[in-house]
């Protein structure tokens, strides 16, 4: 018997992000949770490209480049600069440094979004993030926290995967095991 799909989606929560080996097959190292979630909006980028004949548009074809948007969270961790962006933390006086010549590691970023029936558990394969911004302000007559944001671009892998998703059907174990390691198919459209 198949399960009821969502008919809506809320609440983003769960990010995940696992750092990224390409070789000959990608390999990930071991999800880090992100606390704060607060918003994550991704769009798909790619253009279609018609031909033309006799006199019509004869056939189209639509690039898939993956997707691009930003990943709004409370504060992004230590951690996850010293992860993804290569910042260093001093051994004795503990202060994180950003240098211009560390390059940036691609990553999978995971995360959950809930339903009104289940929650849909999401995995972007390859993504690299610009470092997130650096801002305050003064507090009035209450407190504002203040967000960073990070843009992201998610690209696809060599083998053309680009992003996973749960559904109604997906087995517990599966969803279990979600934020534990990169649920990885063994074929691009078949069973992890």
């Amino acid at each position: 018997m198949r399960n009821t799909e969502n008919k809506v989606q809320f609440n983003l929560k769960n990010v995940h992000y696992a750092i990224l080996t390409e070789g000959e097959t990608p390999e990930y190292g071991t999800p880090v949770h992100v606390p704060g979630a607060v918003s994550l909006t991704m769009d798909p980028q790619g253009d279609v490209s018609p031909f033309y004949a006799d006199g019509i548009a004869y056939y189209q074809s639509l690039a898939n480049n993956g997707y691009s948007g930003a990943l709004e969270m409370a504060k992004y961790p230590d951690q996850m600069l010293k992860d993804v962006w290569g910042m260093t933390e001093g051994e004795t006086d503990h202060v994180i440094v950003e240098n211009v010549q560390t390059e940036p590691k691609a990553f999978a970023l995971l995360y959950q979004i809930d339903g009104d029936k289940d929650g849909q558990y999401y995995c972007l394969y390859n993504c690299m993030g610009t470092r997130p911004g650096i801002g305050g302000s003064t507090n009035a007559e209450s407190k504002t926290p203040q967000t960073q944001t990070s843009n992201i671009t998610a690209s696809p892998l060599e083998n053309g995967n680009v992003f996973a998703r749960t559904t109604a059907n997906t087995t517990a174990s599966v969803k279990s095991g979600w934020f534990k390691s990169v649920y990885v198919p063994t074929t691009t459209g078949g069973e992890g």
